[in-house]
């Protein structure tokens, strides 16, 4: 499982902010149409004190730039399985300080979403919008902490740049909660 340690967050970023736009910055140079990716969140000091194997396999013993939390991208999610009931499965080890998910779809719109017809499936639905002109692929990236804290990172694959990545902790509640989830007791 490698790291996803890059050169990209600033330094001024919270440390869940630095983690999200570190995870964005890996899975966007793996490209697009890429499949769900999960990760731990762990801390760092606590990794190089605790598993320093570890923490050598993964460049982290000698880097004195590394972030407070170190993303570990976790084993590939199940093909088919919905999101939400794979994620209803997850239970994490203490050691895991947080997670997060990158996750690609299509969005629409505010503009778009009145001509939205009623009455549909969501397979018909989902069909409906990777027709519309207006569609937009994006690339969420959400992460969550075991005390509630929050941020996700959205790229446009129109506006794949690093540059243009817009950051913030309510982008994207859904999946926030969802991940919240798998620290419920």
């Amino acid at each position: 499982m490698p790291n996803v340690s890059s050169s990209g967050p600033p330094m001024a970023a919270s440390p869940l902010t630095r983690a999200v736009l570190e995870i964005d910055e890996y899975v966007a140079s793996l490209g697009w149409d890429q499949p769900a990716r999960l990760f731990a969140l762990v801390d760092t000091a606590q990794l190089r004190a605790q598993e320093p194997t570890l923490a050598d396999r993964l460049g982290l013993s000698d880097d004195p730039s590394a972030g407070p939390l170190t993303p570990i991208e976790q084993d590939e999610l199940p093909a088919g399985a919905p999101l939400d009931e794979f994620l209803g499965t997850i239970a994490w080890p203490d050691s895991v300080a947080g997670c997060a998910l990158s996750v690609e779809r299509l969005m629409l719109p505010p503009s778009a979403e009145a001509s939205v017809p009623e009455g549909m499936s969501e397979k018909q639905l989902a069909k409906w919008v990777a027709k519309h002109p207006d569609r937009q692929e994006v690339r969420m990236t959400v992460a969550v902490l075991r005390d509630g804290a929050r941020d996700s990172a959205l790229r446009l694959r129109e506006k794949d740049s690093a540059t243009d990545v817009l950051t913030g902790s309510d982008l994207v509640p859904g999946l926030a909660e969802a991940l919240a989830a798998t620290f419920a007791e």
